[in-house]
């Protein structure tokens, strides 16, 4: 199943890695908020979410920081990219 696929038919989790504030002023529907910077000392807490991770930020670089470490950890996950081509993904009609 491709990233579209799994944003489209609600599968996995979304994880917005931006900062606090960043997520406040905008974010995916359905996303959950775990600033890059927070991400080692809540690995129990992301273990514990459906799997896929669908990890997304502003540009997809600290999404692809992230990934890279999680996968590391042996924690399934894909880079996202932009929280924005989440959200449009999200608006489309199947």
């Amino acid at each position: 199943m491709n990233l579209e696929q799994l944003i489209k038919e609600k599968k996995g989790t979304i994880v917005d890695v931006r900062s606090y504030e960043e997520f406040q002023s905008a974010h995916a529907v359905d996303s959950i908020n775990i600033p890059l910077q927070e991400i080692t000392e809540r690995m129990d807490e992301l273990k514990k979410m459906n799997m896929p991770l669908l990890l997304c930020c502003a540009s997809g670089n600290r999404s692809g920081m992230a990934e890279r470490f999680l996968s590391q950890a042996g924690i399934e996950c894909l880079n996202a990219g932009s929280w924005l081509d989440v959200n449009f993904i999200q608006s489309q009609n199947n």
